[in-house]
């Protein structure tokens, strides 16, 4: 298979995979917490508590992890065919989604194991001082890494869109 094949090949669903990346994190920034913001302390911990749990599954993994290594993978094919123009955008996204990555695991990772050390909502004394030490930096790292692999994603698309102008001459 010519390179070019490969690269769209590849291209396509890191890109599908970095927009429901995207997607995922811009629902949390959009509808989840606006909505959990507007409940008691309570229910926003036990909320953010319970989704912490259930979003570590396989299919989120696949995604996460399986997104970047894609666009390595892309990279790798773009280089070696000399496709600098895709190249440079899938760099650019690759950087985008470290910065994505390096906020998730370095601040909201933390923070949801702060909360889940709080223990049970039901037996934590001072709740609305868990919900404050959580909440508004967990929201502003939200928006950081939506952010981040948004701008990634974009990249991806423009990346797709340079290869697919260029299987075209």
């Amino acid at each position: 298979m010519p390179s070019d094949a490969r690269t769209g090949r590849v291209l396509g669903p890191a890109t599908v995979g970095m927009g429901l990346l995207a997607g995922l994190f811009y629902a949390y920034a959009c509808s989840v917490m606006p909505g959990l913001r507007r409940s008691d302390d309570r229910t926003l911990v036990d909320a953010m508590q319970q989704i912490n749990v259930a979003i570590e599954n396989p299919v989120f993994f696949a995604t996460f992890l399986g997104a970047p290594v894609l666009v390595v993978w892309a990279l790798v094919i773009e280089w070696r065919s000399g496709s600098r123009e895709a190249l440079r955008w899938t760099v650019a996204a690759l950087v985008l989604y470290a910065i994505a990555f390096v906020v998730t695991f370095g601040f909201n990772i933390p923070l949801n194991d702060d909360l889940a050390n709080a223990g049970d909502p039901a037996r934590i004394a001072d709740l609305a001082r868990v919900r404050d030490d959580f909440e508004g930096p967990w929201i502003a790292w939200n928006i950081v890494r939506t952010l981040a692999i948004t701008a990634s994603f974009g990249c991806l698309a423009r990346a797709l869109f340079v290869h697919a102008r260029g299987l075209g001459r």
